[in-house]
């Protein structure tokens, strides 16, 4: 923050505010705890996700730096040996993955950052961590790619890779906001349902809401809802790693607690043995794709924007979405009834609001910053429109999609 800055914001401190931070705060943490005491922060996306990571309790970060998620790592890196947390800055995003995986099965709440080339790289780990149910959140600030791409521009060309990167069928939990506020608060989201449902949940960003700077109205830290892992009640010799018998949510002993467990990438039996038995087999990946498939009421989450008379629909995600809403605003003031769709749960999609917002559209326009990803799950879902009725706008040329792009598509279709 430059000098500047701070005297911008000296100026504008009522009474209450300087007796409040009369003290000067030793760190940025304490900062914003004296902060809160307002009510509102102004801060970036990726710093509403470090305290969003540390107000859910996260206190392991494995990470290699890689712009555009840098911030995340600088602002855990001061913050976290603070609250009695690890930061360890790893060798490579290899690394990084496999650390959290470990400090996860220890006990520890445990997230990584990184972009398109260190996601890439994490693809492996990522899939150990689903087969070995082990909670972990990887966060994924998006840029243009492929390979080392434009590392300062925004894209959206990871959202298939988020759930198909890693080798195999498994199920994926993908968070997508598309503001401050949310990077915030889907950052506690996702380390809660790492802890729930035993997983990797992976939240993307793009390079535009990470670096992005807004307001943000944070609550009491005593009023965050905070989900934790649940805890085997039986005898260590009684204890499953893997219960086939608890619904899909099994509890999960850390090592050094007395419980004896064996993890692997392997397939495995309910103990974490390597097996080759068919019937074990097919227990397994039905226990994976279960505790997804069977909680998708509590997973996924899409906001409905104006669509009550809708006759054209958009779908978006991340920040073009904001777009979306300018452009409807503008569409509207001429008369012509658009509304918005937007998945904050990339994945598991969500078919079934999908299917029910959509049944009285006639159109639908698809804005992405990559060549076409989320337009092929709308198409599935809409086969009825896809002879002319759905409508992609694409850019991959680190240009965002700006509220004239998508006014100008929704005339072109009226």
């Amino acid at each position: 923050m430059t000098e500047k800055d701070k005297s911008k914001k000296t100026k504008h401190k009522t009474t209450s505010d300087k007796a409040s931070l009369a003290a000067k705060p030793e760190s940025k943490l304490e900062e914003i705890q004296a902060k809160r005491e307002r009510k509102t922060v102004l801060m970036q996306g990726n710093e509403a996700v470090a305290y969003g990571a540390l107000d859910a309790g996260v206190n392991f970060f494995a990470g290699y730096p890689i712009t555009p998620s840098t911030e995340i790592a600088e602002i855990l890196a001061a913050e976290l040996p603070k609250r009695n947390g690890v930061f360890i800055q790893m060798e490579d995003e290899l690394a990084s993955i496999c650390a959290i995986i470990g400090a996860s099965l220890a006990g520890a709440k445990a997230l990584t950052a990184t972009s398109g080339p260190g996601f890439s790289l994490m693809q492996e780990g990522i899939g150990f961590a689903k087969i070995t149910e082990t909670p972990c959140v990887v966060v994924d600030v998006q840029r243009v790619g492929p390979s080392t791409g434009m590392p300062t521009s925004p894209a959206q060309g990871d959202i298939m890779q988020s759930k198909w990167g890693s080798h195999g069928d498994s199920p994926a939990i993908v968070l997508y906001p598309d503001s401050v506020k949310e990077s915030y608060e889907l950052t506690i989201r996702a380390v809660n349902l790492s802890e729930k449902y035993r997983t990797c949940v992976i939240l993307l960003l793009d390079e535009v809401i990470a670096h992005m700077r807004e307001a943000v109205c944070l609550p009491d830290i005593a009023n965050v809802r905070i989900i934790n892992r649940i805890k085997p009640t039986v005898p260590p010799q009684w204890y499953k790693h893997y219960d086939e018998n608890q619904k899909y949510l099994s509890p999960l002993a850390s090592f050094g607690e007395g419980y004896r467990f064996h993890v692997t990438g392997l397939t495995h039996d309910s103990h974490g043995f390597p097996t080759n038995k068919p019937s074990e087999a097919a227990e397994m990946m039905e226990r994976l794709r279960k505790k997804i498939s069977y909680n998708i009421r509590d997973l996924v989450q899409i906001e409905s924007y104006q669509m009550e008379d809708a006759k054209i629909a958009i779908f978006a995600a991340g920040i073009t979405s904001r777009a979306a809403k300018a452009a409807i605003a503008s569409a509207r003031a001429e008369g012509i009834k658009v509304g918005l769709l937007r998945p904050l749960t990339i994945w598991p999609f969500p078919d079934d609001a999908v299917r029910k917002m959509l049944r009285n559209v006639e159109t639908v326009i698809v804005p992405e910053l990559n060549q076409g990803q989320l337009i092929h799950e709308v198409q599935r879902l809409t086969k009825e429109k896809s002879d002319g009725g759905l409508i992609p706008i694409n850019k991959v040329s680190s240009e965002l999609i700006t509220p004239n792009d998508i006014l100008n598509k929704i005339k072109e279709v009226c």
